[in-house]
């Protein structure tokens, strides 16, 4: 078919429109074509753009239960173009691995090209790299033997990491992850931003299911976050927790549930873990969706808001320490903390769980000689 010299033009001219469009969709707002920051920045940016999954390197250290587990969930979704699992036992590693090439003839997501190893250079120019290896609590130990541990091998794993991949955003699951993520920041060049704890994702599934299961309704209509420290050092503004955008309280009375106690919701969230490890000696599925959860609001930039960890530098008066918190996450990491208006006893609970944080960090300073 032939077209007038008017009409092509007028083609080139839609077309161009729709580049300049579709660029200023992925870009965002204000994001000049010509950026003058350094190619250090230009290249983590560009590997985190919305829309480039499809050439991301995503890197899991650990090829145990959870790190096994967060591989399933990124391979299901193809999330990325490469999966990197890095493991110190490199037979399991390559055999999780050639386990999950065969389920890519049977699903229709996306095909990813995946690598078990034991070697970091294999995780160069990963765009995000979730740390899951570590020790276990041992029958005798103390939270703070495992936590002198476990920052010591995570530290050891960032720093294997900045060598390969300094972009990256670090993912910290291995426990105690809020502490873990502190002595990271402290101890390598990662800025805070991208170093993030799992933190208390999985504690406020929890709650949402725990809501749910009372008041008869999908466990995503539940609102409200379980904060603090991943675990039983953690707290839940009872302010925060509603359904449908009612308080929870006022939403019970309306539609003929009992209201529920405060305590024992909190108590039962926090044993939710435990009664998982009475049965099966760990906990893998929640946790995985967790990170999981975290790795889809970086990938495509969804500015979602997760209950997470990141290094504190004033919001809520607090300084120097990893507490899980509102948090955006983008294609940048954590991009800021949000505040809301706790209610006095509230912000003091806070205020306690931070103290104590910080106790268990002087005491890890003075063990293991790590920057604190």
């Amino acid at each position: 078919m032939m077209l007038s010299s008017r009409l092509k033009r007028s083609v080139l001219r839609h077309h161009a429109s729709l580049s300049k469009r579709h660029i200023a969709a992925i870009m965002g707002p204000n994001q000049p074509s010509n950026s003058s920051a350094p190619a250090k920045n230009k290249r983590f940016k560009a590997s985190m753009m919305v829309g480039s999954y499809e050439k991301m390197k995503i890197g899991v250290v650990g090829a145990g239960a959870v790190g096994v587990g967060v591989c399933h969930n990124v391979i299901n979704s193809g999330a990325c173009q490469e999966l990197v699992l890095v493991g110190r036992n490199v037979a399991k590693a390559e055999g999780e691995i050639f386990d999950f090439n065969h389920t890519q003839a049977l699903t229709f997501s996306k095909n990813i090209t995946l690598r078990g190893s034991d070697n970091y250079d294999d995780l160069e120019d990963a765009a995000i790299v979730v740390i899951t290896a570590g020790a276990q609590l041992q029958e005798g130990q103390s939270r703070l033997d495992l936590a002198e541990i476990n920052s010591r091998i995570t530290v050891d794993i960032a720093k294997e990491i900045e060598r390969v991949a300094p972009n990256a955003i670090l993912l910290v699951v291995t426990n105690p992850c809020d502490i873990a993520t502190y002595f990271i920041v402290k101890n390598t060049s990662f800025p805070s931003n991208r170093v993030i704890s799992a933190g208390c994702i999985v504690d406020t599934a929890r709650l949402m299911t725990l809501v749910s299961q009372r008041v008869k309704v999908d466990p995503k209509n539940v609102s409200g976050y379980i904060l603090g420290e991943h675990g039983s050092n953690s707290f839940m503004p009872w302010s925060l927790v509603g359904v449908a955008g009612q308080p929870i309280d006022f939403y019970c009375d309306q539609n003929g549930y009992p209201r529920i106690p405060h305590d024992i919701l909190l108590e039962e969230t926090r044993q939710a873990g435990f009664e998982i490890f009475k049965r099966k000696q760990n906990t893998v599925h929640g946790i995985a969706a967790s990170v999981y959860r975290m790795i889809q609001a970086i990938v495509i930039d969804e500015h979602s808001i997760l209950p997470v960890g990141t290094l504190l530098q004033g919001e809520y008066g607090l300084h120097n320490v990893v507490v899980s918190l509102p948090t955006i996450l983008n294609q940048t990491g954590a991009e800021k903390v949000l505040v809301h208006p706790f209610t006095p006893e509230e912000l003091d609970t806070l205020h306690k769980v931070s103290d104590a944080l910080k106790g268990t960090i002087d005491g890890v300073v003075k063990a293991t000689g790590l920057n604190g």
